[in-house]
């Protein structure tokens, strides 16, 4: 009996880094950045709720079943840091955005 392998050429690979005591709360705070070539990272804004007047702009909450869910873009770098156990969380990276498919020998 021969097995198929099957290959997704849409399929991304990308880096997962828990930090403290990882994905143990319920509920997380969910930030986006994006990464450029030039090695410059910045947030993405247009996902943050909008605020009125001078209030602080309000976070993204997420879910522990969403944040497993979440796949980065091949730019994007999601952080999700835990709401109520603020040292535990994950930083889930796109490939471009871990520089590990770069040009080591640029000229």
């Amino acid at each position: 009996m021969r097995t198929r392998r099957m290959f997704h050429r849409d399929a991304q690979t990308f880096l997962v880094h828990l930090f403290g005591q990882g994905l143990e709360d319920s509920r997380y705070v969910v930030e986006k950045y994006r990464s450029h070539p030039n090695g410059e990272i910045e947030p993405i804004q247009a996902e943050q709720p909008r605020t009125k007047g001078r209030r602080r702009q309000r976070r993204t909450i997420a879910s522990l079943a969403a944040v497993k869910k979440m796949r980065p873009e091949r730019d994007e770098i999601i952080v999700c840091t835990g709401v109520t156990l603020a040292r535990s969380g994950v930083q889930i990276w796109g490939i471009q955005a871990t520089g590990l498919a770069a040009a080591r020998h640029a000229r």
